[in-house]
């Protein structure tokens, strides 16, 4: 094991996944530029060239169809969305196409393309460029959709879209980027729809999504300190789901939280709280909770900014109160872009 930064990983994987798939190539706006995507397309352009890594004009919708069709002759495009926000432009094709081929022939063929798209606010991308649309693409059959959180994972899911059948939406929160952690040389594949599961607790289960699973550590961290012991669950791919390990916790510890980087409103959050009603309702000990962005658009001004995005002491004091009714939290921590310095 060796530490990376979690875009390190994101390049080691597309690297080490083309070396040994010359069908692999990469394409999307920026993926050749001096940055290369947070770096994630450097090496990669760096050693296979402009053929297999190559620049694109904003043509989402047309390009989207270009890759459908290149995979489904044996290719296996990776697209490149440097805001997901982008992949709208993109959704007839992600979602009558990507979605619906394996199924509409019988599953004698597939078009296996990975689609990254970059989520999060950075800083001032107001209200078109700070959405999360993991919920609305994981509402179709068909598409497998991730939000890992941590270096490994984001590799490890690379691996396994890259060596499958399925077509894959993964989106990447801009704040993960500079995180470090232990990632393996080899390429080790990470499960769809299998949970993980960051630390073990018994007062509260604490689900979160994409950012939400590093800030739900973080609250954790808070809660200790408030005698909470707090189960926290990575969901790692929102489609397919791991419901049996949600559900599991949840009978566990009795109490749920769910945290996202996208509204509560018809989304992931509510898909979870759901499940917990559903499967789990006779050990509830409380209502769920959600802890969401606040039900608008998203502003540019970093004071509302701040108000608008979950962090780590609005996870915790959603906790808090469900575990301990009227407690209150003594200091209020900010979430991990309050450090965020660019570059977009």
């Amino acid at each position: 094991m060796r530490r990376l930064k979690y875009w390190q990983a994101i390049s080691e994987g597309l690297v080490q996944c083309m070396e040994k798939d010359a069908s692999i190539f990469i394409a999307g706006g920026g993926v050749d530029d001096p940055r290369g995507i947070f770096g994630t397309t450097l090496e990669a352009h760096k050693r296979f060239g402009a053929e297999r890594v190559f620049d694109i004009p904003n043509c989402e919708n047309a390009f989207t169809g270009v890759a459908l069709g290149s995979a489904a002759v044996g290719k296996r495009p990776v697209v490149v969305h440097a805001r997901n926000d982008f992949m709208f432009l993109a959704a007839d094709q992600l979602i009558n196409l990507a979605a619906k081929w394996k199924y509409m022939f019988g599953g004698r063929t597939s078009v296996p393309v990975l689609f990254r798209g970059i989520v999060g606010r950075g800083w001032g991308q107001g209200a078109t460029h700070s959405q999360s649309t993991h919920s609305m693409f994981a509402h179709f059959p068909g598409l497998y959709v991730a939000t890992p959180a941590f270096p490994d994972d984001a590799k490890g899911l690379i691996v396994t879209a890259l060596r499958g059948h399925t077509p894959v939406i993964l989106l990447e929160n801009r704040a993960c980027y500079e995180l470090e952690g232990d990632v393996p040389e080899e390429m080790v594949p990470v499960q769809f729809g299998k949970a993980r599961v960051l630390r073990e607790g018994r007062d509260i289960t604490i689900v979160g999504a994409s950012l939400m699973a590093y800030e739900a550590l973080r609250a954790s961290d808070i809660l200790r300190e408030c005698g909470v012991s707090a189960e926290v669950l990575d969901p790692r791919s929102i489609r397919p789901l791991d419901r049996e390990t949600i559900v599991a916790s949840v009978r566990k510890t009795g109490r749920l939280v769910v945290a996202d980087t996208s509204w509560s409103l018809y989304g992931f959050a509510a898909e979870v709280a759901a499940l917990a009603a559903e499967e789990a309702w006779d050990y509830l000990k409380a209502p769920v909770r959600r802890v969401t962005p606040l039900d608008c658009p998203a502003p540019v001004s970093k004071v509302l900014e701040e108000a608008f995005h979950p962090s780590p002491s609005t996870i915790a004091q959603a906790c808090l109160s469900v575990v301990k009714a009227e407690a209150a939290l003594e200091k209020s921590v900010g979430d991990v872009q309050e450090r965020f310095r660019g570059p977009y």
